[in-house]
């Protein structure tokens, strides 16, 4: 569907990865509803754009809030589902109360907005449905467990409302970013790669959900050749990619995460 005219509503617009997607959606003439936590900076990003926006903040851990968002946003062509929190480090170093803020956020928040709006574009016939995941939805490593698992359950759900929309005029994207060196969690925790892992910019995820949106696409990677290999690998022989992982120092760089994002949880 072409995005021109169309109303876009972007979740976790307020940083990271959201500014990138509201910029990319934006210059190709969409109409954007952007929502996250902090007011003032939603404010910022609609001085920023100028025209064509406006904010609607909201807190996704409130239930009560992500249906309030979906009642005030109205009627929506594009849903872009980006609000997550990064929920990094071992499964034992999580309370309770984290771990159901990281469903809440990352997995449950999602799958409500979409069942509230999503019958909407359907009964129109048109509309498109973007869900940003990452490599961590299709590939866990150490320090990832609660992540991931907020991640593969985004990637299933998706899966499902694809073949549960079929025919209907409405598409449905996931995007899976890789290491992304300029924005979001990976660049604000300040972690160190192992040589050769390649990264990419918000810019190129931004430009992937217009991909995503514009050509029907059901999933893209965002992330180097090799990155993308791995991810390949990882499916086909799990065991022996974990020990390539492990070789290349993925409890290390989990460590660096979690400990840089320990307070985001």
């Amino acid at each position: 569907m072409r995005l021109e005219g169309r109303t876009a509503l972007l979740t976790g617009a307020s940083g990271g990865l959201g500014t990138a997607i509201a910029l990319a959606l934006h210059a190709r003439g969409a109409r954007l509803v952007v929502s996250a936590r902090r007011r003032e900076v939603l404010e910022e990003l609609c001085f920023e754009l100028g025209e064509r926006v406006r904010a609607l903040p909201a807190d996704l851990a409130d239930a009560a809030a992500a249906r309030a968002l979906a009642a005030e946003a109205g009627e929506v062509d594009v849903l872009v589902l980006n609000a997550a929190l990064p929920a990094s480090g071992r499964y034992d170093d999580f309370s309770p109360e984290q771990i159901d803020r990281a469903l809440d956020v990352n997995l449950r928040a999602p799958m409500q907005l979409a069942c509230v709006l999503v019958p909407r574009m359907a009964e129109r016939g048109l509309g498109h449905v973007v869900f940003i995941s990452s490599l961590s939805g299709k590939v866990a490593s150490p320090g990832s467990s609660v992540y991931s698992a907020t991640k593969f359950g985004m990637r299933g759900f998706a899966s499902g409302l694809r073949e549960d929309l079929l025919g209907s005029g409405v598409g449905v994207t996931v995007v899976f970013p890789g290491f992304i060196r300029d924005a979001g969690m990976f660049a604000e925790s300040g972690a160190t790669l192992p040589p050769g892992v390649g990264t990419n910019s918000a810019e190129q995820v931004g430009a992937a959900v217009v991909r995503g949106i514009e050509k029907g696409r059901p999933e893209i990677d965002v992330a180097p050749l090799p990155v993308r290999l791995g991810t390949y690998a990882s499916a086909l022989a799990p065991g022996l990619a974990a020990r390539v992982q492990r070789r290349l120092g993925s409890a290390e760089v989990a460590e660096q995460l979690a400990d840089a994002q320990r307070d985001k949880r």
